[in-house]
């Protein structure tokens, strides 16, 4: 499969290995990577684009907007698992936002 590695595109692989079967929302995937929306949201269709990545939208609650859900197809889980070394920290960067 030709995809673009990137040290991005492997922490972002890296967090989705954390929950391999949950459906994860972008935002959270940005606040525990530290990846920006302008990094992270090109990463998330090209993962998606290669069948490697389910979207879907929730439906927001209380008043809010619909948001976009991601989730590793089980190919996915496959390249993600053979793209990411045991033990590598999906943290390469500082977070883009405190908790």
């Amino acid at each position: 499969m030709k995809l673009r590695s990137s040290p991005q595109t492997t922490m972002v692989l890296a967090e989705f290995l954390t929950s391999r079967e949950e459906w994860r929302y972008g935002y959270d995937i940005s606040r525990n990577t530290g990846l920006k929306s302008g990094t992270l949201y090109p990463i998330l269709m090209r993962l998606a684009d290669h069948g490697l990545l389910q979207t879907s939208w929730a439906q927001g609650e209380d008043g809010k907007p619909p948001r976009h859900m991601y989730k590793l197809t089980r190919s996915g889980i496959r390249y993600a698992a053979s793209q990411v070394e045991p033990g590598v920290s999906r943290s390469l960067v500082k977070p883009a936002f405190e908790v």
